[in-house]
């Protein structure tokens, strides 16, 4: 009903928020009422047409829902944020989206803020998306597709993806592992315009610090990291330290709560070294749960 009423109507909404309800099977309301490169005629869906973002994050759509609701996609040509986290869509659901991802890598998209955290994707379905985002003329400036089970193999991918233009991204717990952050590192090049990434739960080691050092090198306009249980060795926070006070960037948030190594080991000299402006940028506790709730903006 509600949907109805907005494709029939002619109001200037910017933002619909229908996130945390049971919602499979709705999208295909919108396959007999649009087609791929249909125009809208006057006064019909304006409502959509003005819509900016889009959150259908916890509505149990499944894939077959996802391949209905680029239809209603279409109607939606200013969308800028998309959020189709904690949805079952599956590899499947993403790749019945793909000619949709594909037609719009050749328009100027506006579509900047990407969320598929939760979707039970693999790296086969990731690793197509990233390749067709990659050629977008207009990049993405956020995504989030953590806890997927990824695997080690998206590293590289991850690190060619983040020289596109990326200014958020999020990977927690998506099985990185050291070989995936050695991966992402290797593929590191040039300058990059990120401010925050989250990679907690990714278990990476000593390459977590490495990792990060090349990262933090490469983004000197990032801010914020969240890179809690990744089972760093206390000597994490030297290579750390060190490229922080050699490149002297704008980090004033670095998580590393869950580390357990570190707090048991680190060194009150280096933790003094890791303050800005006589404030410390750094989370270090030992009391840390990693199932308690965690507020992840920076």
């Amino acid at each position: 009903m509600i949907l109805d009423v907005l494709f029939d109507s002619s109001s200037n909404i910017a933002a619909l928020d229908l996130s945390e309800n049971y919602m499979s099977g709705w999208p295909s309301h919108f396959k007999w009422t649009s087609r791929p490169g249909k125009q809208l005629s006057s006064g019909i869906g304006k409502s959509l047409q003005s819509l900016r973002v889009l959150n259908l994050r916890n509505n149990n759509l499944q894939r077959d829902d996802v391949d209905f609701l680029k239809y209603a996609l279409v109607c939606m040509p200013k969308l800028e944020s998309l959020d189709l986290s904690d949805n079952p869509i599956e590899d499947d659901g993403i790749k019945n989206m793909m000619p949709y991802f594909v037609e719009m890598s050749e328009k100027p998209f506006s579509l900047i803020d990407l969320k598929l955290g939760q979707c039970e994707l693999t790296f086969n379905s990731v690793s197509q998306l990233l390749n067709v985002l990659s050629r977008w003329k207009k990049p993405l400036t956020s995504l989030c597709i953590g806890e997927n089970n990824l695997g080690s193999k998206i590293g590289a991918l991850l690190g060619k993806f983040l020289s596109k233009g990326l200014q958020s991204l999020d990977i927690d717990d998506i099985n990185l592992g050291p070989p995936g952050f050695q991966k992402a590192q290797d593929e590191i090049m040039g300058d990059l315009k990120l401010v925050y990434i989250n990679i907690s739960k990714n278990y990476g080691g000593i390459e977590t610090a490495n990792f990060l050092s090349k990262l933090i090198s490469c983004a000197p306009e990032l801010t914020a990291i969240d890179a809690r249980c990744n089972s760093m060795p206390v000597e994490s926070l030297s290579i750390i330290c060190s490229t922080l006070k050699a490149m002297r960037g704008k980090v004033e948030h670095l998580d590393l709560r869950g580390n357990t190594s570190l707090v048991r080991f680190a060194d009150a000299s280096l933790l003094d070294e890791l303050k800005m402006n006589r404030k410390s940028i750094l989370k270090l506790d030992s009391s840390y749960d990693p199932d308690g709730p965690y507020d992840q903006d920076p």
